[in-house]
């Protein structure tokens, strides 16, 4: 099923379940009335969701309205835990090696780059991304992340697989330059890391059908700047640590309550050699990379950041053609707006 998070006022807005086609909706109301409260009692609740939701896509549901995708508030508004990773082993050596910083060798293999960001500023998919100055180096970072029920403290991979709820699309805005500045310090992202922006709706992973593999989503992530394609990557081909082995590893010392949402990182593909050079064809789901390869093969950037005006728009299509998750939408505003 297909659930979202209508705007009505509140910080936790109310909850609504879409139709697989994201035409129509009908809030969840008698049910569950918030996202939070749907996945603290999960195995109650979604059995009745999946009933409406069933009965919505028959076109049976008597108060169903047209989905508004300009309504929604982020899937879960507010999280009691946001940890994002970066389980893209090709993103971190290609961003390290051009900007000349060194790597956890011993462990990169084997133990995911992972940080602590802010579960409590999630904002909807259109949402304005806000640039308060042009020299922090706005920028986008197109990801998945699952949303959790209960893991208990030490779960194997395959137990916190099995806590996998919700499937949702992710803009991890990041300020380049500023965390330029806090990484050295060793205690990770604080002001570097502004609202995280969330598609229109979180599916179940029965909605991905076989593009769910063994906690890899095996779909194409396309990212456009300002209309340009800069980025159709796909999410399954080089995630070096699923989404169960992610969530085993933040258990490793502590459980894990309903709710917390879990980070792939930037999806990104590993260079192809051609004629001795390597290329990047399915290009990239953040700048910062765009960046690291200009630099590795010209030896300068010519990519600038987001900058006031600019447009960013994420989507993941499933292979019927259709978007699965609704698109992340958002324009950069200045400082006066």
């Amino acid at each position: 099923m297909k659930l979202a998070t209508y705007k009505d006022g509140t910080r936790d807005g109310q909850l609504v379940v879409v139709s697989r086609d994201l035409s129509t909706a009908h809030y969840a109301t008698g049910i569950a009335t918030r996202m939070q409260q749907a996945l603290d009692d999960w195995g109650f609740i979604a059995p009745q969701l999946q009933d409406l939701y069933e009965t919505l896509n028959n076109g049976k549901a008597r108060h169903a309205f047209p989905f508004d995708p300009a309504m929604c508030m982020a899937p879960l508004p507010r999280a009691f835990q946001w940890v994002d990773g970066s389980a893209y082993l090709s993103h971190v050596t290609t961003v390290r090696s051009a900007l000349d910083i060194d790597l956890p060798n011993d462990t990169l293999e084997t133990d995911p780059l992972m940080s602590q960001g802010s579960g409590d500023c999630f904002v909807g998919a259109q949402a304005d991304i806000h640039c308060t100055n042009d020299a922090m180096g706005l920028d986008f970072e197109a990801e998945l992340a699952v949303i959790t029920g209960d893991v208990p403290m030490g779960a194997s991979v395959d137990d916190a697989l099995e806590a996998v709820r919700l499937v949702v699309l992710v803009n991890d805005v990041s300020l380049r330059m500023v965390a330029k500045n806090e990484l050295p310090k060793g205690l990770g992202y604080v002001q570097s890391k502004p609202a995280t922006a969330f598609g229109p709706v979180a599916v179940t992973l029965d909605e991905l059908g076989d593009a769910w593999d063994n906690g890899r989503v095996r779909l194409t992530v396309q990212s456009t700047v300002n209309g340009r394609k800069v980025g159709m990557c796909d999410a399954g081909a080089d995630m070096a640590f699923h989404f169960g082995q992610l969530i085993a590893h933040v258990s490793k010392t502590r459980p894990v309550r309903a709710g917390a949402v879990v980070g792939s990182g930037a999806v990104s593909n590993a260079p192809i050699e051609n004629n001795g050079k390597q290329e990047w064809p399915k290009g990239v789901s953040c700048l910062i990379e765009k960046r690291a390869i200009e630099m590795l093969l010209d030896g300068k950037t010519s990519t600038e950041y987001l900058k006031p005006s600019d447009s960013v728009r994420i989507e993941v299509k499933g292979k019927d053609g259709q978007s699965v998750f609704g698109a992340i939408d958002q324009t950069v505003v200045g400082p006066d707006v």
